[in-house]
Parts: structure tokens; C-alpha cells; sequence
């Protein structure tokens, strides 16, 4: 028997929620006075054992193990105060009870959330703002393609993060809506007033329909999928970071900390916590999975699956949290080798794009011009030659276009600063974008 306990019981993973368990019953206990269901002496009762229970949890009291937290809040009450406390379910179900927890729980971890999102951006718009000048290699296919500003490049990130904050905080408008008071699944016969506890609980809304609002487990995948969006993210970062600082590469050094050495090879700096960030970001798709696989096919109302909700949104919130506590760390001790990086712009043809565009300013269709630049290039593969090596002799052998001026546009430094379009990567325009993510931080 204690192993079926066991197996139906959730305490082990739901005893994260005591606190707000409690913060409900007082809430719901508060309303149950104002409504004369219970008598105020009873609820000033209930309210102070709860109360106290909460005080002892701050000092590092804890349940003792039950079927679930809910039982676990409501028999340490009622050892502390008698059978009185056990008026406090009047009007509850621990359907509608488990479903507010949850979303007062994540309402508040959402918060914290965005506030690492917003730490993570800091840090990439000074890491902007530090490398303004230093030019690199921008890619397409992992294939050097036109020359950018490691700023620009940083930004990026700091852009794609901007959303993930812009969907946690459209995830937490449809989880600030309050289930309390739906009961098991029908309503109430008892005369609740919804809206007052919405209001001591801080919901701007309550939910319309009980059925759906015992079973709703739709802010939890959000909520999810926001997690793993943001882990997709960061392991796009990360992928980088390892790819630039492999020597073949060697565009970036970071702290000692956030590496470690080999078993067997004394050389080795392995860049372990951005790979192990990679590798989290599978857990939490997972987890999402997981939620998804647990609520697909679900009758209404509620059913005991949903109790295995818990352990995925739990998981892909203590990761992603870990994650980006950690990425923050590790961007801010990031520095770049801007000798090399510039370096690096002079291999891959990265710039034959400029030489197309000098082609069509002077009037020669695109079409053609891109032409042009193919046969360049390969006749400086063909004869071990840069763009850089060849003559105004070799450039008008393809063109008469090409005059002197031709030289200017194979410089790394001026093609990113040409290109001066909104959202491009020249100085002027990196500045605006720091200037604009920057309004949107707190």
C-alpha cells in the first residue's frame, strides 16, 4: 500500500508550492470571512495557524511528507488549531486550489525570469558598446560572407532575448487569471466572492469557465515553450562561443572559470559550461514535450495526470534560470582578439558583395555584375591570389568599370561601415541600435 502512496502522490515534487499554498488559503480563508460562509472568529483562527506555519517554513521548518502539499498545509493546520481548520476547504476543491498555485508560482518566477533576461542584455549591449571598432567576419552557412562589427553580431543576441522577454510577459497575462472558486469543476453553491480574492491574490482576472479553469494547463506549456525559445537562443550564442574560441578560429577568449582541462590532454581548455548549456536546452524541449504529451487528450475536467505537470515546469524553470545566470557570467568575462578577427576578413572573398554593389553604382545590372565577381573569384583561386593581390590591370581585364577607387571597397573596415541601412552594421547605425535596446531595459 505505501508504495501505491507513493506512486499517486506528488508531495516530493509539489512541496515547492507550501508557501503559496498557504498565501491562497489565507486569501481564500479572508474571502470565506467576508462572505459569513465561516464565522470571523473561526477564520482569524485559520488565518493566524497558517500564518504561523508560514513564519516556521522562513526559519526552516519543513512538512513532514504526505500524499501531496495540500493535505500536507491542511493537517499541520488542524494539529496546530483542532477540526476547526479544516473549515478553511470550505468552498475549494484541490482542483481549483493546485490550479492557483501554480499560476501564483509561476507569476512570480516569470518576473524573475525576465529580470535575468534583462541582466543577459545588459551585458551583450556593454559588450557592444566595449567592441564598436572591431570588425569580423559576418557568416552565412558557416561560410565567410561580408565583413560586420563584433557589435553588431552581440546585438543580434541581445535582440533575439528582447522577444523572449516581450513573450514571458504576454505568457504572464494569460496566467494572471484566478481559477479559486471553480471548485471541482461546476462552481460553488456557497455565495464566494471571486473578485475579492482575486484582488488580495494580485490576478488581474478570474476565469469564466470552471470547467476549463480547473483543468487549464495552457499558461504552464507557455510558459514552456518560452523557456525552451530562450534555451534555443542561448545555445545559438554558445555554439559560437565555441566555435570562436577553437585556434582555428580564435576570435574570443573567456574566463579560466567557465572551461576545464582534459583527463588526459594537459592543453586542453574545453569551453564545458557553454557546451552544457547546449546540452540543457534538450532537457528543457523535453520537458516541453513532456507537458504537452501529459495534457493531449485529457476530457475535461480535471483528471490525476495533470498533477505530472509539475515536474516539467519546475525542470525548464530551474534550468533556464541556471542558464542564463550563467551565460551572463561567462558574456561578461568574453574578449575579443580584434587583430584577429580583422585577420580573418581577408580570407573567404568576403569581399566580392562590395565589388558586385561598386559594379551596379557605376550603372551595370546586378545580375552582371554578380557574374563579373564569380569570374573574379575564381581566377584568384585559380591563381592562389586574394582580391587585395590583384591590379587595377587584373580588375579592368574583367571591367572597364574598375578604376583605382576599387581598393577603398576592399577594405573590411569600410565595407561594414558602408552599410549604413537601418538595422546594418556600420558604426552609425550599431550606435542607434544601442540607443534603442537600451530604452528597452529596465
Amino acid at each position: 500500500m505505501q508504495k501505491i502512496d507513493q506512486f499517486i502522490g506528488s508531495f516530493s515534487f509539489d512541496r515547492r508550492l507550501g508557501g503559496v499554498d498557504i498565501t491562497g488559503s489565507i486569501a481564500h480563508t479572508k474571502m470565506l470571512i467576508k462572505t459569513k460562509i465561516i464565522s470571523a472568529s473561526d477564520g482569524r483562527k485559520i488565518v493566524s495557524g497558517l500564518t504561523s506555519i508560514l513564519k516556521d517554513m522562513k526559519r526552516g521548518w519543513k512538512f513532514p511528507e504526505e500524499e501531496d502539499i495540500h493535505y500536507a498545509v491542511e493537517k499541520e493546520l488542524m494539529r496546530r488549531i483542532g477540526p476547526v481548520g479544516g473549515k478553511m476547504h470550505t468552498a475549494r476543491s484541490r482542483n481549483d486550489q493546485v490550479a492557483t498555485d501554480l499560476r501564483i508560482y509561476l507569476k512570480r518566477e516569470i518576473g524573475i525570469v525576465e529580470n535575468l533576461i534583462n541582466n543577459f542584455q545588459k551585458v551583450l549591449v556593454e559588450k557592444a558598446g566595449e567592441n564598436i571598432d572591431v570588425v569580423m567576419p559576418g557568416f552565412t552557412h558557416l561560410q565567410p560572407a561580408q565583413p560586420v562589427l563584433a557589435a553588431h553580431h552581440l546585438l543580434a543576441y541581445a535582440w533575439m532575448m528582447q522577444r523572449d522577454r516581450e513573450r514571458l510577459a504576454d505568457c504572464y497575462k494569460r496566467t494572471d487569471v484566478l481559477p479559486l472558486g471553480s471548485a471541482a469543476l461546476a462552481g460553488t453553491s456557497f455565495n464566494v466572492d471571486r473578485q475579492y480574492t482575486a484582488k488580495m491574490l494580485d490576478f488581474e482576472n478570474i476565469s469564466e469557465n470552471s470547467l476549463d479553469a480547473v483543468s487549464d494547463r495552457d499558461f504552464a506549456v507557455e510558459f514552456v515553450f518560452c523557456a525552451s525559445l530562450m534555451a534555443l537562443h542561448l545555445t545559438r550564442f554558445c555554439e559560437e562561443i565555441i566555435l570562436w574560441m577553437n585556434p582555428e578560429f580564435g576570435y574570443i577568449a573567456i574566463d579560466d572559470k567557465f572551461t576545464s582541462g582534459s583527463s588526459i590532454m594537459p592543453q586542453k581548455r574545453n569551453p564545458d559550461c557553454a557546451e552544457v548549456i547546449r546540452g540543457k536546452s534538450g532537457r528543457i524541449f523535453g520537458d516541453l514535450v513532456a507537458l504537452l504529451t501529459i495534457i493531449k487528450s485529457l476530457p475535461l475536467a480535471y483528471n490525476r495526470d495533470l498533477q505530472e505537470d509539475k515536474p516539467p515546469v519546475f525542470d525548464a524553470l530551474d534550468n533556464i534560470k541556471m542558464c542564463l545566470e550563467v551565460i551572463s557570467e561567462m558574456t561578461e568575462s568574453l574578449k575579443f582578439a580584434r587583430e584577429r578577427t580583422l585577420k580573418s576578413t581577408e580570407k573567404g572573398f568576403i569581399a566580392a558583395t562590395e565589388i558586385a554593389d561598386y559594379l551596379a553604382r557605376n550603372n551595370v545590372p546586378f545580375r552582371a555584375a554578380h557574374g563579373i565577381v564569380k569570374d573574379i573569384v575564381l581566377y584568384c583561386r585559380k591563381n592562389s591570389k586574394t582580391l587585395n593581390e590583384l591590379s587595377i590591370e587584373e580588375y579592368s581585364g574583367f571591367s572597364k568599370i574598375f578604376k583605382k577607387d576599387i581598393f577603398k571597397y576592399l577594405d573590411a573596415k569600410n565595407i561594414a561601415d558602408m552599410k549604413t541601412s537601418y538595422g546594418g552594421t556600420s558604426k552609425k547605425s550599431v550606435l542607434r541600435q544601442i540607443d534603442n535596446i537600451k530604452q528597452k531595459l529596465r
